[in-house]
């Protein structure tokens, strides 16, 4: 995944566990694409302050990700959703046995991630 679609995820995901202090950086630096003297000048902290901060609170939220895995749990219900939007797109192709079979596996797996 890209380096800042990452980073947008993980921030809104577990963006509220940080201080406001840190969030308001991480949303300049990741949101707004500030540079980092841009961000060091607005917050009156050293251009490496401000580099070091960033790289703590991707750490820290990363690791809020590696315990807690709610943005694998949003990627794959996720998919699903659009496993079932093709399903719901071809429900006159597919024989009403099939369709009941899928939904069947589709909701159990869709339960079993939010379990």
């Amino acid at each position: 995944m890209e380096k800042i679609v990452e980073q947008g995820l993980l921030y809104d995901f577990y963006g509220e566990l940080l201080t406001d202090h840190q969030k308001s950086i991480y949303e300049a630096a990741v949101y707004e694409d500030m540079s980092l003297t841009e961000i060091a000048d607005e917050h009156g902290i050293s251009k490496q302050g401000v580099h070091d901060l960033i790289k703590r609170c991707t750490k820290t939220l990363q690791g809020y990700e590696n315990r807690l895995h709610m943005i694998k749990r949003f990627e794959a219900i996720k998919q699903d959703a659009e496993f079932l939007k093709e399903l719901s797109d071809k429900a006159d192709e597919i024989s009403s046995d099939e369709l009941k079979k899928n939904l069947r596996i589709l909701s159990g797996k869709i339960i079993e991630e939010l379990t």
